[in-house]
C-alpha cells in the first residue's frame, strides 16, 4: 500500500468531466459556438488545454500593458498557411514585441505578396506536381513562377543595401534586412510590412536557409561582401527584451524557433520569463527540440521552474484561430 497514492476528490470544488450537449439545443436553432468554446474547458484532454493556453495568454496581454515584452516565435509553415493573416493582425495591433522565426517563415510572406498560395491535397504525387512547376507544401502549393517574382522583386533590394554597406557604412543584420523587406513590399497584407511599420523587430538566425541564402549566394558571384552580422542581432533580441518588466513567449512549432526564444529569455538582464505558451505536435522520445517535455527544459536551465507555463499537444493551424478568438472576444 505504500506504493499507491490517493487523490481526494471534492465534488462540489474540482470540475465535472462533461462535453457539450448539443441535443440540449432548441430544434433547428443555430448552434451556440461561444457555449461550444466555453465547453471545452470541461471536455478534458487537450480541449481543456485549450482553455488553459487562451487563459495564458490573456495573462499576456494583461501584463503587456504593465511592461511586459510578447514574443511570437513559429515556424515558417505557418506563415505558408493562413495563420499568416492572424500574425498580420497581431502585428497591426500591437500585441506583440518582436518574433522569431525561420527563414520559409520570412519569404514565404513576400513570395504571398506577389502570387497566390493555394490549397492542394496532401496526397498529390511529387513527381508529377514536380513536372508542373509546383511545390507542395503539405496541402498546400506555390508555383515556380512565384520563386521567380520574388527573385526578380529581391535581387535590387539587396544590391542597394550592398551599395549602402559600401557607401555609407550601414551594418546589416538579418532583423535590419527583414525591416527593409518589410518597407520595400509596401503591402499591408505582409506581416513583415505591419512588422516594419509597428517597429516590431524579427529574428531569424536561420535566414540564409531557404530561398534567400540561395539568392545571397548567387548575387555574392556578381556582387561579393555583402555581411550579414548575426552575432549583432543576439545584442539587438537582448536589448528588446531588456527594456521590459518580464517576457512572454507565444511559441507554435518547436525546433529553432522554440530553442532560440528560450535562450533569448536568459540572456543577461533580461527580465525573467513569466508566461510560456507551446503548442506543437512534437514527441519526446526522438530527443529534438521540438518533444522536449517542460521538465527538459527546466533542466537544461531554458526555462525557469516557476514560470507559467502550458503545452498544447496540437496541430497549430486548427487551434490557434480558437485560442485567438477566445482571447479577443473575451
Amino acid at each position: 500500500l505504500q506504493f499507491l497514492y490517493f487523490i481526494e476528490i471534492n465534488p462540489t470544488a474540482d470540475m465535472k468531466v462533461q462535453g457539450y450537449d448539443f441535443e440540449a439545443e432548441e430544434k433547428g436553432a443555430e448552434v451556440n459556438w461561444d457555449a461550444v468554446a466555453t465547453s471545452l474547458n470541461s471536455t478534458g484532454m487537450q480541449a481543456t488545454e485549450i482553455c488553459r493556453a487562451v487563459e495564458e495568454i490573456k495573462q499576456m496581454m494583461k501584463m503587456k500593458k504593465q511592461g511586459m515584452k510578447v514574443v511570437l516565435a513559429f515556424t515558417s509553415n505557418l506563415i505558408s498557411s493562413g495563420l499568416r493573416e492572424i500574425f498580420a493582425d497581431l502585428a497591426k495591433n500591437q500585441f506583440i514585441d518582436c518574433v522569431i522565426t525561420t527563414a520559409g517563415g520570412v519569404e514565404e510572406d513576400f513570395i504571398k505578396c506577389l502570387g497566390p498560395t493555394v490549397l492542394g491535397e496532401f496526397s498529390l504525387d511529387g513527381a508529377d506536381l514536380r513536372s508542373k512547376g509546383l511545390n507542395r507544401i503539405a496541402n498546400l502549393l506555390v508555383p515556380n513562377d512565384n520563386y521567380c517574382k520574388f527573385e526578380d522583386w529581391f535581387k535590387p533590394i539587396v544590391s542597394k543595401m550592398k551599395t549602402e554597406q559600401d557607401t555609407n557604412n550601414t551594418e546589416w543584420t538579418p532583423s535590419k534586412m527583414i525591416h527593409r523587406f518589410g518597407i520595400e513590399i509596401n503591402d499591408e497584407t505582409s506581416f513583415y510590412n505591419q512588422c516594419a511599420r509597428n517597429d516590431i523587430p524579427v529574428f531569424c538566425p536561420s535566414l540564409t536557409d531557404g530561398s534567400i541564402g540561395d539568392m545571397l549566394f548567387f548575387n555574392a558571384i556578381k556582387n561579393p561582401n555583402l555581411i550579414l552580422d548575426t552575432a549583432g542581432d543576439m545584442h539587438l533580441l537582448s536589448k528588446t527584451l531588456k527594456g521590459g518588466s518580464s517576457v512572454g513567449i507565444i511559441c507554435l512549432g518547436g525546433g529553432l524557433p522554440k530553442h532560440h526564444s528560450l535562450q533569448a529569455a536568459r540572456m543577461p538582464g533580461v527580465p525573467p520569463l513569466k508566461n510560456f505558451v507551446l503548442v506543437n505536435t512534437g514527441q519526446q522520445f526522438d530527443g529534438s527540440e521540438t518533444g522536449m517535455t517542460f521538465d527538459d527544459d527546466i533542466s537544461a536551465g531554458r526555462l525557469p521552474k516557476d514560470c507559467s507555463a502550458v503545452r498544447l499537444h496540437s496541430e497549430a493551424t486548427l487551434v490557434f484561430p480558437i485560442i485567438m478568438n477566445r482571447v479577443f472576444r473575451d
